[in-house]
């Protein structure tokens, strides 16, 4: 984040940067547990309660954290809750569109590496000064975020489309 504001500046675009990503996080992932439990109203209810109260506490250690990789770590607990609604998916014990599932595991995954990217602070590490304003890790890291969001949007939009043509098989 290149500017000249000092150190209040920075805090402030970091603390929207990562504001940014726990709602890209928290509201994505909601129609992703709600499909998953379409047929489970009440731990439907219960998921989706449970990941909007972890949301909040992974956006306070974001915003409190004292380096990048706790900033990183912070969403851990959002992206191991997700992991648990894809394993139900490819387990056959929760429902959805059977495509949506390789959406969301790349979406994870570009928005994984582009975290990773960014607290690397790779390409720049290796070469000091040259990347200052263009192709820096911040950057890459926000280009493999914007990919990975469409592909959440690719997987809600088969999810959601599926979820309005499904009806829960009788018990």
């Amino acid at each position: 984040m290149n500017h000249e504001g000092g150190p209040a500046v920075y805090h402030t675009l970091l603390t929207l940067d990562m504001c940014g990503v726990c709602m890209v996080n928290t509201l994505g992932a909601l129609p992703i547990i709600y499909c998953t439990l379409a047929c489970s109203p009440l731990p439907r209810t219960a998921s989706l309660l449970a990941y909007t109260a972890l949301s909040s506490y992974a956006i306070f250690c974001a915003v409190t954290a004292h380096s990048n990789v706790r900033r990183l770590c912070s969403f851990a607990w959002q992206a191991l809750f997700r992991f648990f609604f894809f394993y139900l998916r490819w387990a056959g014990l929760g429902t959805g569109h059977p495509s949506s599932l390789r959406s969301y595991l790349i979406m994870d995954g570009l928005a994984l590496l582009g975290g990773v990217i960014n607290i690397s602070r790779v390409p720049e590490r290796w070469q000091p000064g040259r990347f200052d304003y263009w192709f820096n890790s911040h950057q890459i890291m926000h280009v493999l975020v914007v990919v990975s969001i469409l592909y959440l949007h690719w997987g809600v939009v088969a999810d959601l489309l599926w979820v309005t043509n499904y009806a829960c098989p009788q018990d």
